[in-house]
């Protein structure tokens, strides 16, 4: 099988580091990178430090899409404001017959597949041309959401702090064979996989905790625990999370646990820096539209009021502008 990652950051090397420790028999992996990351690769490989003991997996890495040629399967795992840029290369590299698995967060471009007229359109603040839908059909799709957590330490330098699970579904719904022969793939990396009927709901469910603790985190420089203690600060999440509920359950991604059942859940991650604070800290561009942006422009198709959600997005998509941090 031939298979490429696209984003050797955090989560896509440390996909890449499992697939290369355990599948090099049966996948043939390369990686699509550039700058340090490249060069990173090509010199020494790719380094995961997982469970106290430090992996290094030697793999296939080009700029060039058609240097890798194409692929059975391309894993896109780039920040979601990378995507108009990458589009044509995963388009190159799928070919006529590839799939793409996304592994990204925030709502992606194929969310609505198939959708009712007023949510049918291309989201704006995710495919404000239509451009990446036309490039990468929904019909080519593996939705996923991971629950993991990595962080680089350098150039192709993985940590990995906690967490394998990986959900996978099909835009449509269905569970075919295909995608059950690909769960059991990956299951022989380490990875343990769930099939879901509505993978939008599962990435629902993870963007409603995203959407908050990012965007703040970057805001105050803030790691979990700090936004979780302060009384004022966890309320406020609290009323942007409730905004994403009312919209969620009118599209069908009902969310049944409550706020404080979702804090219980990162308070587990301790005093964890998120990706989007890693990203400001690093002069990155932050992943404000998919994770926010998206869903204030659902509800403002749908008529629902977010107040909350339109004063962090304000707030964040401000600091973001002043420190040259939007794409």
């Amino acid at each position: 099988m031939r298979m490429a990652i696209i984003g050797a950051g955090a989560i896509g090397g440390w996909l890449t580091a499992l697939l290369g420790q355990h599948l090099a028999e049966q996948v043939q992996l390369s990686v699509l990178a550039r700058g340090d990351t490249l060069q990173a690769i090509k010199q020494h490989g790719l380094q995961l430090t997982q469970a106290g003991q430090v992996h290094r997996v030697r793999v296939r890495a080009s700029e060039s899409p058609a240097e890798l040629g194409e692929q059975d399967l391309v894993i896109l795992a780039v920040k979601a404001q990378s995507l108009p840029d990458v589009a044509p290369a995963v388009a190159e590299l799928i070919g006529q017959h590839g799939k793409v698995l996304v592994a990204m967060n925030g709502v992606p471009w194929w969310f609505f597949h198939g959708a009712g007229a007023v949510l049918a359109a291309p989201l704006q603040t995710v495919d404000p041309s239509g451009r990446i839908s036309q490039l990468i059909p929904a019909e080519r799709v593996i939705g996923s959401v991971i629950h993991a957590s990595c962080r680089t330490t350098a150039p192709a330098q993985i940590e990995h702090v906690m967490g394998q699970s990986l959900i996978l579904g099909l835009p449509d719904g269905q569970i075919t064979p295909q995608l059950q022969q690909l769960a059991a793939l990956l299951e022989q990396a380490g990875l343990k996989i769930s099939l879901s009927e509505q993978i939008q709901r599962d990435i629902w469910y993870k963007l409603w905790g995203n959407m908050t603790m990012n965007p703040i985190s970057a805001l105050t420089a803030a790691s979990c625990d700090q936004i979780l203690d302060d009384v004022l600060v966890r309320d406020f999440s609290a009323r942007v999370m409730e905004e994403a509920r009312l919209i969620g359950a009118a599209i069908d991604c009902q969310i049944e646990q409550s706020t404080e059942d979702r804090f219980a859940v990162t308070a587990k991650l301790g005093a964890f820096k998120t990706s989007m604070l890693q990203d400001a800290e690093a002069g990155r561009s932050l992943e404000l539209d998919a994770l926010v942006g998206s869903v204030r422009e659902i509800g403002q198709r749908l008529g629902i009021a977010t107040p909350w959600t339109d004063a962090l997005y304000g707030l964040t998509r401000l600091m973001a502008s002043n420190r040259g941090l939007l794409a």
